[in-house]
């Protein structure tokens, strides 16, 4: 699937669920970025740990239930458009129901949910173009085990591919424009 792909049928009826000020193209940078990191090829499942069973993390941005969904569910910034978001695609707003529902619901909801994990930090989305603060952001928001737990090879792998990662999906954005 193209990056192209990601931003019309993920990215785009996300922010149209979302208040206006969420879409940006700072935001659409960090969240191509993000799914390029997490599930390049638009994974539903993370690392099935048997046949038929997902491993922790689910859907293109990769939520763990007490991690990602918990965390913008109890989030004072973002709870009350999870729980707008939830109504407006019929999803029970709980975290399991959240959980449940993001292999059911297609991309959308874990776009609108990765937008919102990002929208909880209390910092600002990186420039266009900085890349490094980018990839600060997203430790900050996703706290990948391969980094926190990685040895230094691991953590300097995961950042070459963020950084080819970030390089593309900038140029997926800023061509588009």
């Amino acid at each position: 699937m193209t990056l192209s792909a990601v931003r019309v049928e993920a990215i785009a009826p996300a922010f149209k669920l979302l208040p206006v000020r969420m879409n940006t193209r700072e935001a659409e940078v960090q969240l191509l970025a993000t799914h390029l990191q997490e599930a390049p090829n638009r994974e539903q499942c993370q690392l099935p740990v048997k046949p038929g069973q997902c491993g922790p993390a689910r859907g293109i941005f990769q939520f763990e239930r007490g991690g990602g969904v918990a965390g913008v569910l109890r989030h004072a910034a973002s709870r009350p458009h999870v729980l707008r978001l939830c109504g407006q695609l019929g999803v029970q707003a709980t975290v399991t129901g959240i959980y449940n529902a993001l292999p059911e619901q297609g991309d959308v909801l874990d776009a609108a949910l990765a937008r919102l994990l990002y929208w909880t930090d209390p910092r600002p989305l990186p420039v266009l173009g900085d890349e490094e603060a980018a990839f600060q952001c997203y430790l900050r928001n996703w706290r990948p085990g391969a980094y926190t737990n990685g040895n230094t090879q691991q953590r300097a792998e995961l950042r070459r591919k963020w950084a080819a990662n970030y390089t593309r999906a900038l140029e997926e954005v800023t061509d588009a424009q």
